[in-house]
């Protein structure tokens, strides 16, 4: 078997179908030639050249493998007997519950502590950290039958909200919207105690999974449900009331980032009331930009001010023709496929 040894960089034999494309570009003999000691001797040299995405030397950060690890783990306590390969029995519910909720205790702690160490409270002494770690995790936990109680709202206007919908089980197993409900309700409980990176690992693991980018400072009431998710981003200083009904490709952001520095720490990002549906492909931007209770916002516009409540905001003057192909030559159209 052909592998790595002290001296040279041993290759495999490349088909010719896999030579074609590395052909195409000039062979770089040094690189290919040199040893693994050279190699790491190259990074070495461009961890000091190249600052700002090395982490050496500084605070053990949160691991985002077991932050990923417990997120899926919380999603099994919201959601018993639905994220778990096996079937859970009632009979032996308590049982599985608390080992799960000791496991997920006691690593929450551990990556707790240290974004406490990493990003240390103003005030906070270092001697208190491990305490707070405890007290943070065993918090949030605490916070999973509130939780629960708004996610079931959320499932519940899933239901009300899309004819496709067979089940309630049907959506907590097949739609994407109720893990990135889930996740921003539990990491936002974290942000709101200024927890530093574990919410947006969080927030972000369900991005990845999901397509759906939720900020786990946005503020969210009940009754929430966002259609296919996908591509729809809201931001960190959005606040979403109750019965709010979005679909995909949304997006709730900042009207500017010109001036981050100033910007930090600011509502940047609009405020949508009760009763709100926002169709595809809609930009809300803007801090100060409210949309009014009961309100649609249709597909594709563009909003930066606010719309008072019970507003319809469609395009206007948008033409769209329609033509046979066999005609279509007799016509000056721009358009080829």
């Amino acid at each position: 078997m052909v592998g790595w040894n002290s001296r040279n960089v041993k290759r495999k034999s490349i088909p010719a179908c896999g030579r074609l494309a590395f052909l195409l570009l000039p062979a770089n003999t040094a690189t290919v030639n040199a040893t693994v000691t050279e190699l790491a001797n190259q990074l070495i040299v461009s961890y000091a050249k190249v600052g700002g995405i090395n982490h050496l030397d500084g605070k053990n950060l949160p691991s985002k493998s077991v932050i990923a690890g417990i997120t899926l783990d919380l999603l099994r306590l919201l959601f018993p007997g639905f994220f778990d390969e096996k079937m859970i029995h009632s009979s032996e519910l308590k049982v599985e519950m608390v080992s799960l909720v000791d496991s997920v205790a006691e690593r929450l702690e551990d990556e707790i502590y240290k974004s406490l160490e990493y990003a240390t409270p103003e005030g906070m002494a270092k001697s208190d950290l491990r305490s707070v770690a405890h007290e943070t995790a065993i918090c949030l936990l605490g916070s999973l039958p509130r939780v629960r109680e708004l996610l079931k709202t959320d499932v519940d206007a899933a239901f009300n909200g899309d004819p496709a919908a067979r089940s309630h089980e049907e959506i907590i197993v097949a739609y994407p919207f109720v893990e990135t409900i889930a996740v921003q309700r539990v990491a936002h409980e974290l942000y709101r105690r200024k927890i530093a990176l574990i919410p947006r690992i969080m927030s972000e693991w369900a991005h990845a999974r999901t397509g759906m980018d939720l900020h786990p400072g946005a503020q969210i009431g009940s009754h929430f449900f966002v259609d296919h998710c996908t591509g729809t981003v809201i931001g960190e200083t959005c606040i979403i009331g109750n019965h709010v009904k979005i679909y995909h490709g949304v997006t709730l952001g900042a009207k500017s980032t010109a001036d981050v520095e100033n910007l930090r720490g600011k509502k940047r990002h609009p405020t949508i009331q009760d009763h709100v549906t926002i169709y595809p492909g809609a930009t809300i931007l803007g801090g100060e930009t409210v949309i009014g209770e009961g309100s649609t916002i249709g597909g594709n516009v563009f909003i930066t001010t606010s719309v008072p409540p019970n507003s319809l905001v469609v395009f206007e003057g948008v033409t769209m023709k329609v033509m046979s192909k066999r005609d279509r030559e007799a016509v000056a159209v721009n358009f080829e496929i």
